[in-house]
C-alpha cells in the first residue's frame, strides 16, 4: 500500500518507519530541520522493540507533490487536525483511507468536515515516543498498538487490507475492536485524567495517584468523562471508570502524558482536545463537569500564551 504520514514526529515517525521496514511505500510529511535530516540521512528509530533505519526515506513538506495515496495516517497534534486536513486534500482520492491516531475523540469528525465522511475511519494508538533529534525518533515505552475501524463498526475490505499491512510490521500490534467508539473513549478516559492531573501538579502519575487529595481529583475526572461518554451514546461497561483507574495504577510511576510534557515546556498542548473537550462535550448534552472545568480554566492562560508565542514569525520548527 501507498502510505502518507501526516505529521512525522514520535507517533507518525514510528509507525511510518515500521510500515516502510515491512516493505510498504511510505512518504513522510514533515518540515524544518526534521524534514531536512530525513531527506539527507533517512529516518532512524531507536526502539525498545528493535531499532530501524529507513534510508533513503521518502519525505516532503508538500502533499500535492506526493499525489493520491491508499492511506493517510494523521499523526499531527490534535489542535493541528483541521489545518492538516486542508493540506492533505491532494493525497485523498476516491479510495483513500484517512486514519487519525490523535489523542481525544474529535479528530475523525474534524477530518470528515473537511474531507467528507467517505475516506475517514476512526482510530487510536498507544506509544511513548518523541523526536530525539532531527531525523531521529526515540520509542521508549509502551508496546506500540493501533486500533481502528469503520465509524459505524461494519466490516469492510479496506479495514481488513489496512490491518494486513500493519500485521506485517515488526513492533506493532493492530486490532479491529468490536466497537471503535468504546475503544477510543476508553483511551480518552484515562489519558485525559492523567493529562489533567499531571499538568496542574507538574508531577508524574506515581505521585498523584498515591496522594489522597490528588487521587480524588483523578477519580472525579474519570467519573465526569464516563458520564459524558454515556450521554453521547458510548456503550461503556459499568466499570469503565474503575478499569481506567486500574490502568493508571499499573502505569510506571515516572509516567507523564504528552500534554503534560508540552505544558511544562511552555509549548502549545492538547488541552482543548482533552479536558477542554470534556467540558464542551458535556455542555452539549447537559452533563456538568466541574473538575475538568476547573483544570481547563486553570491551564488556559498558559495555553493561550503558548499558542500566541508559537504563532509568532519564526516560531515553527518541527
Amino acid at each position: 500500500m501507498r502510505f502518507a504520514i501526516m505529521g512525522s514526529g514520535g507517533v507518525g515517525g514510528y509507525f511510518g518507519a515500521r510500515l516502510a521496514e515491512a516493505g510498504e511505500d511510505v512518504t513522510f510529511i514533515a518540515r524544518g530541520e526534521h524534514l531536512a535530516a530525513i531527506r539527507q540521512d533517512g529516518l532512524a528509530v531507536t526502539s525498545i522493540k528493535g531499532d530501524v533505519s529507513i534510508q533513503p526515506a521518502q519525505a516532503s513538506d508538500d502533499p500535492a507533490s506526493v499525489g493520491v495515496v491508499d492511506c493517510v495516517i494523521v499523526a499531527v497534534k490534535a489542535w493541528q487536525v483541521r489545518e492538516a486536513a486542508e493540506a492533505m486534500r491532494p493525497m485523498v482520492g476516491p479510495d483513500t483511507v484517512v486514519l487519525p491516531l490523535e489523542n481525544g475523540v474529535e479528530a475523525a469528525d474534524t477530518l470528515a468536515e473537511v474531507l467528507g465522511k467517505g475516506p475517514v475511519i476512526d482510530g487510536l494508538c498507544g506509544i511513548l515516543a518523541w523526536i530525539e533529534a532531527p531525523g531521529h525518533v526515540r520509542h521508549a515505552g509502551v508496546d506500540p498498538f493501533v486500533r481502528f475501524g469503520e465509524r459505524d463498526n461494519h466490516s469492510s475490505e479496506r479495514i481488513s487490507r489496512l490491518k494486513a499491512a500493519f500485521d506485517q510490521a515488526r513492533g506493532v500490534s493492530a486490532e479491529i475492536p468490536d466497537d471503535i467508539k468504546v475503544a477510543q473513549w476508553s483511551k480518552f478516559l484515562f489519558i485525559c485524567a492523567m493529562s489533567g492531573i499531571g499538568s496542574i501538579t507538574r508531577s508524574p502519575i506515581g505521585v498523584t495517584r498515591q496522594l489522597p487529595e490528588t487521587r480524588l481529583i483523578i477519580e472525579r475526572m474519570l467519573e465526569e468523562i464516563d458520564a459524558v461518554a454515556r450521554a453521547h451514546g458510548v456503550a461503556f461497561p459499568d466499570d469503565a471508570a474503575a478499569r481506567a483507574m486500574q490502568f493508571i495504577d499499573a502505569m510506571p510511576a515516572e509516567s507523564t502524558s504528552s500534554m503534560q510534557r508540552n505544558i511544562m515546556a511552555g509549548q502549545p498542548s492538547e488541552l482543548e482536545s482533552q479536558n477542554g473537550a470534556v467540558v464542551r462535550l458535556g455542555r452539549a448534552v447537559g452533563i456538568e463537569t466541574p473538575t475538568n472545568e476547573l483544570i481547563h480554566a486553570a491551564l488556559l492562560p498558559q495555553e493561550l500564551a503558548a499558542r500566541a508565542a508559537n504563532d509568532s514569525p519564526g516560531a515553527h520548527n518541527e
